[in-house]
């Protein structure tokens, strides 16, 4: 079960997630208008990346509390990325008849966004290491 100061942390971190996501996606998509949603994309990639780099600091560092880590990874960046939101795009992409692109954002937020965590998490345990 989890702690009161837990579920805060997650709420709270969710809070502040959701607004950078929407102002992001919101940021990116005016940016570079496309049919493609590259806001969706773009906060994928974003928060895969900080999530890599998060969790190796966690695996090296303990200057933050279960609860301090639950506000950012689960919190901030569990409403940050919008896999949801990613799905639905895909699904209108799929329905609208551009299969391209469709199979294109697909691509590019699961072969991305396992990139980008990834490269997050070489370049911080790389820190690490220096």
């Amino acid at each position: 079960m989890m702690s009161w100061q837990t579920i805060l942390a997650i709420g709270s971190g969710g809070f502040i997630g959701a607004i950078s996501r929407a102002y992001l996606n919101g940021l990116i998509s005016h940016r570079i208008p496309h049919e493609l949603p590259f806001g969706t994309l773009g906060v994928n990639l974003i928060g895969s990346f900080i999530m890599g780099c998060l969790v190796a600091y966690f695996m090296h560092a303990t200057l933050f509390s279960m609860h301090m880590k639950s506000f950012l990874s689960t919190g901030i960046l569990g409403a940050l990325t919008t896999y949801s939101t990613f799905a639905i795009e895909s699904f209108l992409l799929f329905e609208s008849g551009s299969i391209g692109l469709a199979l294109l954002n697909i691509s590019l937020n699961v072969f991305g966004t396992v990139a980008m965590a990834g490269g997050g998490y070489y370049m911080v345990n790389t820190l690490f290491r220096s």
